[in-house]
């Protein structure tokens, strides 16, 4: 998945069955529906979430950290007002965003393209400049190890 921009969750959802040739008879026992009705979910942008926990759980993938990727990536920066005071809730609270292997690529190949600085993407996805840094000097090194592999 190159973008986490403009999520289509059945197409991914058809995708992970195409490459894990799970067959569409053992899909519909599990979902007790037809198979018009799996293909419907297949050519819908979105799904319900008691359907996407099932299809997450029948094809052994996070298919709701795609959208958590499109939070961190695409939701607006905080505010004035919200930075301000906490306010209590009774929800969960998560102490760190999760980035994935995915985002990170993205992020750092960002950087290397020389499509945005260091500066840009900290302030447009407030990725703190610590965890940024750490990522381009990580890949780098893994970058130069490849590279030394290859020589020998």
């Amino acid at each position: 998945m190159k973008s986490f921009k403009n999520i289509n969750i059945g197409a991914l959802i058809e995708q992970r069955v195409t490459e894990y040739e799970i067959d569409i008879s053992r899909i519909c026992n599990f979902f007790s529906c037809t198979e018009e009705d799996i293909k419907n979910m297949y050519d819908s942008k979105t799904i319900e979430t008691e359907l996407l926990l099932k299809w997450s759980k029948l094809l052994e993938y996070d298919f709701f950290r795609i959208y958590s990727q499109h939070l961190i990536l695409f939701s607006p920066q905080s505010n004035f007002y919200t930075c301000q005071k906490e306010k209590s809730t009774s929800l969960p609270q998560f102490r760190k965003n999760i980035y994935t292997k995915e985002v990170i690529d993205f992020i750092v190949e960002l950087i290397n393209s020389g499509e945005k600085n260091m500066n840009e993407v900290i302030e447009r996805y407030g990725i703190p400049k610590t965890t940024l840094h750490r990522w381009t000097v990580k890949y780098r090194d893994m970058e130069n190890d490849k590279y030394t592999q290859k020589i020998n």
